[in-house]
């Protein structure tokens, strides 16, 4: 094992003890998106997305939230419109605390679109849905 697959490892090791329980996948349409930017002095620039997302064969519907701030560049997310079938990576609040109902986004694949807010290595996974037939 090489040197940068030991802190590869170490690293995912580390993030998964810290976060293990809270990490959560959501796949579903999207109901709602609302984008938010924001420039303060033509310095800093704040991105705020909120999606709400309705998972397939589900009735409940999924708050996410996506905050990024960067200095001088402006943060990107990808195009995402309503009814777009995405795939959602993310973390849940915490309990206990105002943003446990609330997922924070790390990665979102829009499955109709085929692009990736982070490129992952690997394929792109096919979505199957069932087709129910009524007699």
């Amino acid at each position: 094992m090489s040197f940068k697959e030991k802190i590869a490892q170490y690293y995912t090791k580390s993030y998964l003890k810290k976060y293990g329980d809270r990490l959560t996948q959501v796949q579903g349409t999207v109901i709602s998106v609302k984008i938010k930017k924001k420039t303060i002095l033509w310095i800093f620039n704040k991105l705020t997305v909120t999606l709400l997302v309705r998972p397939e064969r589900s009735r409940n519907i999924v708050r996410c939230s996506y905050l990024r701030k960067k200095w001088f560049k402006k943060p990107e997310f990808i195009p995402v419109n309503q009814g777009n079938l995405v795939l959602i990576q993310g973390l849940k609040g915490k309990r206990g605390k105002e943003n446990r109902e609330y997922v924070e986004l790390i990665n979102i694949r829009n499955m109709t679109t085929k692009k990736d807010l982070v490129p992952i290595e690997g394929k792109v996974p096919k979505v199957q849905r069932k087709v129910q037939r009524f007699k």
